[in-house]
């Protein structure tokens, strides 16, 4: 899939009014009074490595590839060194089939075959640790007048979000320019379409900021650190586990990131403070996320 800058300088922009994503449902007010609002699609996508089947997801159905591609590459299945031969979607069979020169088998670690879109249950395999030994994110720099800035641009973009709510945004960023925003149900699946993004037009991890709206779990966390992303900001709160695992891998974690606030638990010696916090604007209401009020 090829894409190119947007007017507003992203990569890849949220499409809220795209076709298929939301539908427009009737209910009935607090009043009793009929309404119609717009609710989110979510559809099956069913994932096969080479000729096993590996998980279904679900998905809000934009970007199939990237989230197969993504969830192979976090899942350790895909490795540094395969040679992709094709990434095949099949709209009417709800299914993605990615190929490898590498003869590929995982009987042994598929434990179940659904990925549900719930927040508490991200992943389908046991061993989320696997893979994250000997990992050491670089120490960059990160200068806060950045995470103003990203904040700021990110909570004002037009989202699906905004658009129908029930939903998880995730955005790779370099510096203070944010570069591809996904957004899907699980946050889980937001972050893989950005694995899967890099993977596919090789892009070097090193300098980049992952922004997200999600809780900092434990997952997220190590999904970051597989990426090599050295970076990990989001508008909501943390898991012990989370932060336990940020600061071994040497990630800069950076949460509750409300207007002029936020908490860094990880890396802090990392952070240039280039802005005075008061002279950042406040965060409009309607731009505020039930995620950060939590």
């Amino acid at each position: 899939m090829v894409t190119k800058p947007d007017a507003e300088g992203y990569i890849i922009a949220p499409l809220p009014g795209a076709a298929g994503l939301t539908r427009a449902v009737e209910g009935v007010d607090q009043n009793g009074h009929r309404s119609r609002i717009a609710v989110v699609e979510e559809r099956p996508l069913t994932i096969f490595l080479n000729g096993q089947e590996i998980v279904t997801a679900m998905t809000i159905g934009d970007y199939p590839e990237y989230l197969a591609l993504g969830f192979l590459r976090n899942q350790g299945m895909l490795l540094a060194d395969d040679r992709i031969s094709g990434v095949d979607y099949d709209d009417d069979l709800e299914t993605v089939v990615v190929r490898t020169d590498r003869k590929t088998s995982y009987e042994e670690k598929l434990r179940k075959k659904t990925r549900t879109s719930g927040c508490a249950v991200g992943t389908v395999f046991g061993d989320m640790m696997e893979g994250l030994e000997g990992v050491r994110l670089p120490a960059v720099e990160l200068r806060t007048s950045w995470l103003y800035a990203l904040a700021a641009r990110i909570n004002r973009t037009p989202s699906l979000y905004l658009e129908a709510g029930a939903i998880h945004g995730t955005v790779l960023c370099r510096q203070d320019r944010p570069l591809v925003y996904m957004e899907d149900v699980g946050r889980h699946n937001a972050v893989d379409k950005i694995a899967g993004w890099m993977l596919q037009n090789q892009t070097p991890p090193e300098d980049k900021i992952l922004y997200t709206t999600g809780r900092l779990t434990s997952e997220m966390v190590i999904k970051t650190a597989m990426m090599g992303i050295p970076v990990l900001a989001s508008r909501s709160g943390f898991t012990a586990w989370g932060v336990e695992i940020a600061r071994e891998v040497g990630l800069t974690l950076i949460g509750r990131m409300r207007g002029q606030r936020y908490v860094c638990l990880s890396g802090e010696d990392r952070l240039l403070r280039d802005t005075d916090p008061s002279a950042v604007a406040g965060e409009e209401p309607r731009h505020s996320r039930k995620s950060a009020r939590t």
